[in-house]
């Protein structure tokens, strides 16, 4: 279903004060019908302006019905006894047909974003105005079935899921998305929130189990066959956008835009979490006796290179050796060295 939009003009001001004057215009009638009966003159035309009073008085209600009131950004999906007949935007005061109904299956339900959502608050509110209570004005104005155009940010519960080498974690995605099609989002799907919602879940699922929590050897995280450094940690921008076009491709029949993904938290799962910690103890301590023992091997070389360019002393290869042990047991040796002092011959 495509959206039709009506190019009702702006008349509502003009057509409130209309309905107001025939009201007014029915109260005169009606009292002066009656006016006429208690004179005993012209008892049928008194008749007839008392009747047709009373019935505007009683009916006349009705044409208030099709005055609606938008702001910017927000639509009315109408339907006339069950049939689809457009969408009116744009901001303004309109009049339409009394007997339109407005459409919004997803006006009560509330998600963890923002946009305009109750938590189906909206019948206490109309009580609390009945009553001349003070409400929330965003509450009463969701009373509506005014479908907002706005840019609107969905932030979901944060899942557990495993990434591809079986490592659980946890993930959480913020999704900013808007309505671009009123039509196919309420006549599509049963409720366009709770869709979204559901295949937000299901994108990060399928996105997430393709990637490892860090770099690992040997895996293809881009389906090329060729095993690439792609993590979840290390590639979130390449891993956001995956997710944004996994759920564009979703929702598309929904009428729904998907602007921007980000992922708002990453970590693993509690279960495992200190485990992963220490191994990435474990491997920063493995890089850095790396680097230090790579830093004291060319140490090493460059003192056996001056000693013997300056011929500050002639070495044979057994003490080469024991002076090679002796300096990378001070280099990378975890404390202070104690010197031993020979005051004797080296032989």
């Amino acid at each position: 279903m495509n959206e039709i939009l009506l190019t009702t003009k702006k008349n509502g001001m003009a057509m409130l004060l209309l309905f107001i004057v025939l009201y007014l215009a029915a109260v005169l009638l009606t009292v002066f019908g009656g006016v006429m009966l208690d004179g005993g003159r012209a008892h049928g035309l008194g008749v007839l302006l008392l009747v047709l009073g009373i019935v505007w008085l009683c009916v006349g209600w009705v044409p208030f019905l099709g005055l609606k009131v938008l702001k910017p950004q927000e639509a009315l999906v109408l339907t006339l006894f069950g049939k689809y007949v457009g969408t009116l935007k744009g901001d303004g005061f309109f009049f339409v047909n009394p007997f339109c109904v407005a459409v919004n299956p997803a006006a009560k339900t509330r998600l963890n974003q923002s946009g305009d959502v109750d938590g189906g608050k909206s019948g206490s509110a109309l009580l609390n105005v009945a009553l001349g209570k003070s409400v929330d004005v965003s509450a009463a104005e969701l009373t509506s079935k005014k479908i907002s155009l706005k840019a609107m940010t969905l932030s979901n519960s944060r899942q557990k899921i495993n990434d591809c080498l079986g490592n659980p974690i946890e993930i959480g995605i913020a999704v900013i998305w808007r309505v671009t099609d009123t039509a196919k989002a309420v006549f599509n799907v049963d409720n366009y929130k709770e869709y979204l919602s559901l295949q937000c879940d299901s994108a990060v699922r399928n996105i997430v189990r393709l990637y490892p929590y860090d770099v690992a050897p040997g895996v293809d995280t881009t389906g090329d066959g060729v095993a690439d450094e792609g993590s979840l940690r290390g590639s979130s921008e390449t891993v956001a956008r995956r997710i944004r076009d996994e759920i564009q491709q979703k929702v598309e029949s929904a009428g729904i835009e998907i602007l921007e993904a980000r992922i708002t938290y990453l970590a693993y799962a509690p279960g495992i979490a200190a485990v992963m910690l220490q191994r990435q103890q474990a491997s920063a301590i493995i890089d850095a006796r790396k680097m230090i023992v790579d830093g004291a091997v060319g140490m090493v070389e460059m003192a056996l290179e001056r000693l013997s360019e300056n011929h500050t002393v002639e070495l044979d290869e057994e003490r080469k050796a024991a002076m090679v042990s002796n300096l990378l047991v001070v280099l990378c040796g975890n404390r202070d060295a104690q010197p031993v002092v020979n005051s004797g011959s080296l032989y």
